[in-house]
């Protein structure tokens, strides 16, 4: 009997051990590692109709941090984005600390006069003459997609934000974009009206090979939720200052010191994160 397995969407597929060793090999894990957890996870569901995905996930997380902690904390990536909550707002930074580590200058949470209105703009990013307003989308479920309303609405705003900023002071030879950035995914139809419209989108893994996982882990902008030597308290301290990043931490170590971290966790907590940031 084929186990099935039951995404966040509640959609049923069989289950494909590649695609587990593929997120293994991901979090940069050695191949021994990789062969001993799929084995251990084939035999725990085989015999069992539905397992939900979570399910699975978890369990090979456990395994995985017992066995080497930094490659665990590249596994739980996903998760970890899903914990930049519970509100939006450490997700605008962590959107806006992602610009900044492609070049451009950044402000979050912004009010610009529109041609007609005022609107708060979650980031706006400014590189050489060219300046992009950017909505973060941000879902606590990965069952949950930014559809084409998302870019629909925010087309117009960023529209009625560029006949102003044309006709502005200062930005005569600027050009302007919009965009829109999701921690989970776009559907298809968003995306389709995302390129039809000139508006950049972003989510988990759009653009391809340029998504957001592919831009995490090239230029290392781990979110603080991925450490799991912090407690989940520890996080929201740290996410309550703006510090929503690991390299923010290792450029500035003294704010561990509100965490009240004991001398051993405090050491776990750098290795940690000298190997996903440094």
């Amino acid at each position: 009997m084929k186990t099935l397995i039951q995404k966040a969407s509640g959609e049923l597929v069989p289950f494909d051990s590649s695609k587990l060793r593929q997120s293994l090999v991901r979090s940069g894990a050695e191949e021994v590692v990789i062969d001993q957890i799929v084995k251990e996870i084939e035999d725990w569901i085989s015999g069992q109709a539905v397992i939900p995905s979570n399910k699975i996930y978890a369990r090979a997380f456990s395994m995985l941090r017992k066995m080497t902690t930094s490659n665990a904390a590249r596994y739980k990536l996903k998760t970890a984005m899903m914990e930049l909550g519970p509100t939006g707002h450490p997700f605008e930074h962590f959107v806006g600390e992602i610009y900044r580590s492609l070049g451009f200058d950044v402000k979050v949470s912004v009010i610009l006069d529109g041609h007609c209105v005022t609107h708060e703009v979650d980031v706006v990013a400014t590189k050489e003459n060219h300046q992009r307003f950017i909505e973060c989308k941000y879902y606590q479920s990965t069952g949950k997609n930014a559809n084409v309303q998302v870019p629909l609405y925010i087309r117009s705003r960023v529209d009625d934000i560029i006949r102003k900023k044309k006709t502005a002071s200062g930005f005569e030879n600027f050009t302007f974009s919009g965009g829109v950035v999701t921690n989970t995914r776009f559907t298809s139809d968003a995306e389709a009206y995302g390129e039809c419209s000139g508006l950049f989108l972003m989510s988990w893994d759009y653009p391809k090979g340029n998504g957001l996982k592919d831009i995490i882990d090239r230029e290392k902008i781990f979110p603080v939720t991925s450490l799991s030597n912090l407690t989940y308290s520890h996080k929201q301290a740290l996410m309550d200052k703006g510090i929503v990043i690991c390299r923010q931490i290792l450029k500035d170590l003294k704010v561990l010191d509100s965490l009240n971290l004991g001398d051993v966790k405090r050491r776990k907590v750098l290795e940690e994160l000298n190997a996903l940031a440094g």
